[in-house]
């Protein structure tokens, strides 16, 4: 064979292999084969360190995968629907095993969920429902309806409505909601507004403001700051001299951006006491405002468990074992029923605040 035709034989060689490799790349090979079993890495996509519930999520959920034998990237997004897109890409380009996603905004991911997809990675949906994707397999959460049904509850029972007050007359309640982007604010309203809602119409209860529509209580990423001037809005243009008695907050941060307002205005004096006001997540500073008599309620939900059972949902799926769940119907994304586990929430108030450190939530130290 001529020098030329072996020349040829070699470069024709060479470029097969390289459309070889490179076809293999795009298909999802070496390097987009996930492992499974014991060893395997996992992928946590929280969205933001700016919230101490957050924090704690990403540090429980982090060490429980440790312990079980797994590998973890732990990566916030700052609250930012690109960088967390970009985390996750990174996340399937090395070959993670499984994605637990918080999204921070439940409807931007079905392109990335596609590509995971593709490459054979499961993805559990963490806390907040993943919207619009039928490539979620597993959604582990808390009863979000249940929730706002512990807050409203709360405000009815403080403020005796369909009682005697002493007072005569309606009371007035401020609703507020979380992120419009983030599915589970409606579960929270939802919940809240079935107690609410009877009050509301037999008018016992008045919203002053007239703002009685999800759209017009959304927190947009549940920033206080932004709570904290609605609620200066509310106040300076539907109270005057008129009190509020109560106020729907649906998140701990949304309430202290709620609590600095009702103080800029008066509020927090033993001739003005501050309104019955909830939260949710039983963050420490508010744990601490509940026990000084400032935020009136907030809802505990034991981030420890609930990392604890999307741990176990992990490990299932990565062992081809059977995923344990305890709703089937209720979880519509609006492209599947995302198949879940709920576990329940607790109300807390500065009666029982004792029980986060009973559950060794906090200790006694931190709440002092």
């Amino acid at each position: 064979m001529s020098t030329r035709a072996l020349l040829a034989l070699a470069s024709a060689a060479l470029l097969a292999a390289s459309l070889a490799g490179c076809g293999q790349e795009a298909r999802g090979g070496s390097r987009y084969e996930p492992d499974t079993g014991k060893g395997a890495t996992v992928g946590l996509a929280l969205p933001t360190k700016a919230s101490e519930r957050w924090m704690a999520d990403g540090e429980n959920m982090a060490e429980q995968f440790e312990k079980a034998g797994y590998r973890t990237d732990l990566q916030y997004g700052d609250d930012k629907v690109e960088n967390q897109i970009a985390q996750i890409e990174n996340m399937i380009t090395k070959g993670r095993s499984l994605l637990v996603i918080a999204a921070i905004d439940g409807s931007a991911l079905t392109e990335v969920l596609r590509r995971a997809h593709d490459a054979g990675i499961p993805v559990i949906s963490y806390d907040r429902l993943i919207l619009g994707s039928k490539y979620v397999d597993y959604y582990a959460s808390f009863d979000n309806e249940r929730v706002g049904r512990l807050q409203a509850r709360y405000i009815v029972g403080k403020l005796r409505l369909g009682r005697p007050t002493g007072r005569g007359g309606a009371r007035t309640i401020e609703l507020f909601a979380g992120s419009p982007d983030d599915n589970n604010t409606r579960y929270f309203w939802n919940g809240a507004m079935k107690v609410l809602r009877p009050h509301l119409d037999s008018g016992r209860l008045v919203v002053r403001s007239g703002q009685t529509r999800l759209g017009q209580a959304t927190t947009l990423r549940w920033d206080g700051g932004t709570a904290q001037k609605r609620m200066d809005d509310l106040l300076s243009k539907n109270y005057g001299s008129a009190r509020v008695d109560a106020v729907l907050s649906p998140y701990d941060g949304i309430s202290v951006g709620v609590i600095s307002a009702l103080k800029s205005a008066g509020y927090g004096t033993r001739s003005r006491p501050l309104p019955v006001i909830t939260g949710q997540d039983a963050e420490l500073a508010s744990v601490k405002s509940i026990i000084r008599g400032e935020q009136t309620q907030t809802v505990f939900k034991d981030t420890r468990a609930l990392a604890a059972r999307t741990v176990a949902m992990g490990d299932a799926l990565l062992n081809d074992k059977k995923v344990t769940v305890n709703n089937t119907t209720d979880y519509d994304n609006g492209a599947k029923t995302v198949p879940a586990y709920l576990l329940d929430p607790v109300s807390v108030d500065r009666s029982n605040t004792r029980l986060l450190v009973d559950e060794g939530y906090f200790t006694a130290g931190q709440l002092r």
